[in-house]
């Protein structure tokens, strides 16, 4: 009797060992710092296909705990995909591009900022990929200060809906790589040009 008591205990101890040794294991799994990663010039949209990288403004990406990666070709295209019930993904973290510290032909991956505690401004008169540009910034006074350039408003993550990304549609932005926005304003200033002839 006391060999089958000491065994019960040796074992007790063994499970009990074996579950903090698990315990820790998961801990240091939920510990593991999710970051962004570079967006190459092959990469393609998640959700359209596009190279993401013909497209000027800031880009998006969804990286899960896991480490799957979704790229987008714009934040709104990101936030569009994100609002969708279905991705609303407890392990990922949306990181965007701030737009204070780079520039918008050619955002630069070094200044990727977490999605969810950025600032958003609509900027609908500069060139974009999918819907309405959203710019994006690290620094409240750095939105504001772009907001009044821009003529719209500061927005956070909440603000951002299913109809604010619509705008876009309305207001004729679309997906047209960089060379064929810089063919198009080129041919609308010579057009602008010869009517004031």
């Amino acid at each position: 009797m006391q060999i089958n008591l000491a065994k019960s205990a040796a074992l007790a101890a063994c499970l009990l060992g074996a579950s903090l040794l698990a315990g820790c294991g998961e801990k240091a799994e939920e510990v593991r710092e999710i970051v962004p990663v570079a967006i190459h010039d092959s990469d393609e949209c998640h959700v359209c296909g596009m190279i993401i990288e013909e497209f000027p403004g800031p880009k998006g990406q969804a990286v899960e705990k896991r480490g799957a990666v979704r790229k987008f070709c714009s934040s709104a295209e990101m936030f569009g995909w994100w609002l969708q019930p279905e991705n609303r993904l407890a392990t990922a973290k949306m990181f965007v591009h701030d737009m204070a510290r780079s520039d918008w032909q050619a955002p630069d991956d070094e200044h990727l900022i977490d999605a969810s505690t950025a600032y958003y401004v609509v900027a609908p008169n500069l060139q974009g990929a999918m819907g309405v540009p959203l710019a994006s910034f690290a620094e409240q006074a750095a939105a504001e200060q772009f907001a009044q350039m821009q003529g719209g408003q500061v927005l956070r993550i909440d603000d951002i809906t299913a109809e604010l990304l619509q705008q876009g549609a309305a207001m004729g932005h679309g997906h047209a790589p960089m060379s064929q926005q810089a063919d198009s304003q080129a041919g609308e200033a010579g057009h602008d040009a010869h009517a004031h002839h």
